[in-house]
């Protein structure tokens, strides 16, 4: 008895180990596009305000990792045939069951359901994210360029919830700057798995080039520096420091994709990088600064 008590206890450990992973929390740090509205609009100095959109970032997160589980769940067989998902993912590596990932899901969805009733309008901004992302695991991921821009579209819904729950519109501007950046954050992953792994990595390679989205990509990433240029002329003027900011981590990230393969996952080219973490740092302190500091009226 002693002994199966033992064994327990150190299964224990493991498996939740392995349902953190399975979560992917390394990956929410994309949810901090949820925090640009507010940002921008300077009511980060408002208790509530930072109060309502670290909640519904919270909710991004439990969002996301609720796509992963689901995602992970319907690619097992494929996982299970690749030389890292094999050993890295908890599914394919059979560190966690299908029944276990279902209860997690179900757990997941529900603190969604929860949240609804304290934002409802910002929780269906989340919602619409939670199907966009099922109607990608199912279906758009196998479609090129319906792909990348299903990609891109999720991080805009962030944007526009984080919005939403501040009550703030969001600008022209910032809707096609969001884009942008986050097309290029796709193109760049679509083609690191192509030089990576080349069209066996997942069926939609196959309808790409190496070529096709570097040209993808480099469009994005002038859009994005451009629509983000032409943001803060007109609306705010006073950021336009920011820009050569901007621009260095646009050249940054693009040398970390080239020199160390790292674009695959822009998670893992941010935290392999301090440079590129110090420039986001940097343009979110002077932007903070500036802001709050020129009494701007509030708009993103």
């Amino acid at each position: 008895m002693n002994n199966k008590n033992q064994e327990q206890s150190k299964s224990q450990p493991f498996i939740g180990l392995s349902i953190a992973k399975l979560m992917r929390p390394k990956h929410w740090v994309k949810n901090g596009f949820v925090l640009a509205p507010l940002l921008f609009t300077g009511l980060f100095s408002s208790h509530e305000a930072i109060t309502k959109t670290l909640i519904i970032t919270f909710l991004f997160c439990i969002a996301s990792s609720a796509v992963y589980v689901l995602n992970d769940i319907k690619d097992i067989d494929n996982d299970r045939k690749h030389p890292k998902k094999s050993q890295t993912r908890p599914l394919a590596s059979g560190a966690l069951s299908v029944p276990q990932a279902f209860i997690l899901l179900i757990c997941l969805y529900s603190i969604l359901i929860v949240g609804y009733f304290f934002f409802p309008e910002a929780t269906f901004v989340l919602f619409g994210y939670v199907l966009l992302n099922i109607g990608y695991s199912f279906y758009l991921k196998h479609q090129p360029v319906l792909d990348i821009f299903t990609i891109a579209i999720g991080f805009v819904l962030r944007v526009f919830a984080g919005a939403t729950v501040l009550n703030v519109p969001v600008s022209a501007w910032m809707f096609v700057t969001t884009l942008c950046l986050a097309l290029f954050l796709a193109s760049i992953k679509r083609r690191q798995e192509l030089q990576d792994r080349g069209t066996s990595g997942r069926e939609v390679l196959g309808a790409y080039s190496i070529s096709l989205v570097n040209r993808f990509a480099e469009m994005a990433a002038t859009g994005a520096l451009v629509f983000y240029s032409l943001f803060v002329v007109t609306t705010r003027p006073e950021l336009a420091i920011t820009i050569p900011i901007v621009l260095f981590g646009i050249y940054r990230y693009w040398y970390i994709v080239e020199m160390t393969n790292a674009g695959e996952s822009p998670t893992e080219a941010l935290f392999s990088d301090p440079q590129l973490m110090i420039t986001i740092a940097i343009w979110v302190a002077a932007s903070a600064y500036i802001v709050i500091s020129g009494q701007a009226p509030l708009s993103i």
